[in-house]
């Protein structure tokens, strides 16, 4: 893992980020504001790492998101200068317990539990900002067992990076190295302990990731 990701404080999450369907039919239903959650950076796995899930559970689902790296402290940015606070970025999955989530969210509680699991941040080496003339014309694409899962594009982001490190430096400072999850884009599913995922951001990066249940070691 690059050393500017390691010596993060925190991974911001963004949810509902993405038009879909729905939101392009009835663009009433986008959301107002960004959703937010946060992940901690023991979640991290680098690339070529075994994603955990869980004894407890079956399986976990994956998100292909397009990370954003922060390159210096962020507090207060305007959008017209948010870019300038990037040192480049990086494809990162959102791993989640979704059975948990849902259980969660139906009691009104923080997500936590269901996105800060170790191993629950896959992400890739990061490409410098400069080999990326537009972060809002990247493809994303996730496949399962060599199976194509996931293929989106930013240009269908509801929230643009900049608004994004705007927004959330209003009330949170972003620190050297933080990573923004910025959203996924369709067709997130469940991955079971025996898979195998490859995922990337076409042209510039790629990542590959196995699935197994986590080992409870015994303590005598």
């Amino acid at each position: 893992m690059d050393e500017l990701i390691a010596s993060g404080t925190k991974i911001v999450g963004v949810g509902r980020n993405y038009h879909d369907a729905t939101s392009r039919e009835q663009p009433e239903s986008l959301p107002k504001e960004p959703v937010l959650f946060l992940k901690p950076t023991s979640s991290y796995l680098a690339n070529g790492g075994t994603i955990e899930v869980p004894s407890s559970m079956e399986h976990l689902w994956y998100e292909a998101e397009l990370a954003v790296v922060i390159g210096k402290k962020a507090r207060d940015v305007p959008e017209s200068a948010a870019l300038e606070y990037v040192a480049g970025y990086a494809l990162g999955l959102d791993m989640t317990a979704k059975e948990l989530q849902a259980i969660i969210k139906a009691s009104g509680l923080p997500w936590m539990g269901a996105k800060a699991g170790d191993t629950f941040a896959p992400i890739s080496k990061m490409v410098p900002k400069s080999a990326v003339p537009d972060p809002h014309d990247l493809e994303l694409w996730l496949e399962v067992d060599g199976e194509l899962r996931q293929k989106g594009s930013t240009k269908d982001m509801i929230f643009t990076i900049p608004f994004l490190i705007s927004h959330i430096s209003s009330f949170m400072t972003l620190m050297e190295g933080d990573v923004i999850l910025t959203g996924t884009p369709e067709g997130i599913g469940p991955v079971k302990p025996g898979q195998k995922i490859t995922a990337g951001i076409t042209g510039l990066v790629d990542v590959n990731f196995d699935v197994a249940k986590r080992s409870v070691p015994v303590h005598n």
